[in-house]
């Protein structure tokens, strides 16, 4: 029951916002019996019940007149007055074509029955009453939803002042393409010499407007190539064990045409200061001295 109650409110405010646009935070008018309701029912705190139906904050509002009635009814209602006295005081609010347009939005609560039934007839007034500990939203009459049935209606047709217009515009474009029919057909010089003048480029198919001015769009560019890091190269394992190998067999074949120099006893040849083996002058094996007779093999 709780959550078809709160969807029947929540349907209500939403056709009182949408059709007549009530804004939070919403007004709540109170009168005597209302508030003499939530006293003696222990509501309280009022405005948080209130919220709580609408679905959003709150204000409560009262008149001087509810004031002054409460009065006067005596001590059974003294401390609804006292009540009432808290609450925000609503002005101007007597005159009946104020509720026939609502348009401060005031949701109106009250005990009263016969006041509401009027309510009933009038456009935009929500309605809120109180039964035992409870509160609840009456939903919108069928006087109201005919009413803003009838209103859309009317916004989406043509009011007689744009009707009007629309036909005051129609014939001065007539009247303006009559016109430029009739100086074609004359031929003036100045229509031939304005024929003859290049048109302007226009993005708009078919049209002579001026368009904005066409701006060359910046392209994205690489990056800096003297920013840019470069690619180190990868070496190859394979490679690198070849060359290792290559070197260890040069030094042992130089070891041992070294050894054979020495056993040999070859003469040494001099060229250019420098002196080699005979046999290691196609090595170009350096010979570190001369009188020791053996070659020197460089270091790996």
């Amino acid at each position: 029951m709780r959550v078809k109650k709160q969807k029947r409110h929540r349907r209500a405010v939403r056709f009182y916002t949408v059709c007549f646009g009530f804004r939070q935070p919403y007004k709540v008018l109170c009168d005597g019996t209302f508030i003499h309701h939530l006293i003696v029912n222990k509501i309280a705190p009022a405005d948080t019940a209130i919220s709580n139906i609408l679905g959003g904050s709150v204000k409560l509002f009262t008149t001087r007149c509810v004031l002054a009635e409460l009065k006067r009814l005596g001590k059974p209602y003294a401390e609804s007055l006292e009540a009432a006295k808290l609450l925000m005081i609503a002005r101007g609010l007597r005159s009946g074509d104020y509720w026939r347009k609502n348009p401060d939005h005031f949701f109106v609560g009250s005990q009263d029955t016969d006041m509401r039934k009027k309510f009933h007839e009038v456009p935009g007034v929500p309605l809120i009453y109180g039964l035992r500990n409870a509160l609840f939203l009456e939903p919108p009459s069928a006087f109201q939803q005919q009413f803003a049935k009838n209103l859309e209606e009317e916004r989406s047709h043509m009011t007689q002042f744009e009707a009007t217009l629309l036909k005051k515009r129609t014939k001065d474009l007539l009247e303006n393409q009559e016109d430029g029919d009739s100086s074609d057909e004359n031929g003036d010089p100045e229509d031939e010499n304005l024929k003859m003048q290049p048109k302007r480029y226009t993005a708009r198919k078919g049209m002579d407007v001026k368009d904005r001015p066409q701006f060359k769009r910046k392209k994205a560019k690489g990056p800096n190539p003297l920013s840019v890091q470069k690619k180190k190269s990868r070496q190859n394992p394979n490679s690198m064990s070849g060359k290792v190998s290559e070197s260890l067999f040069l030094n042992a074949f130089r070891l041992f045409v070294g050894f054979l120099c020495l056993e040999l006893n070859l003469v040494l040849f001099n060229m250019d200061g420098t002196y080699h083996c005979l046999l290691c002058l196609s090595l170009s094996i350096e010979i570190k001295n001369s009188t020791a007779g053996h070659c020197v093999l460089p270091a790996i």
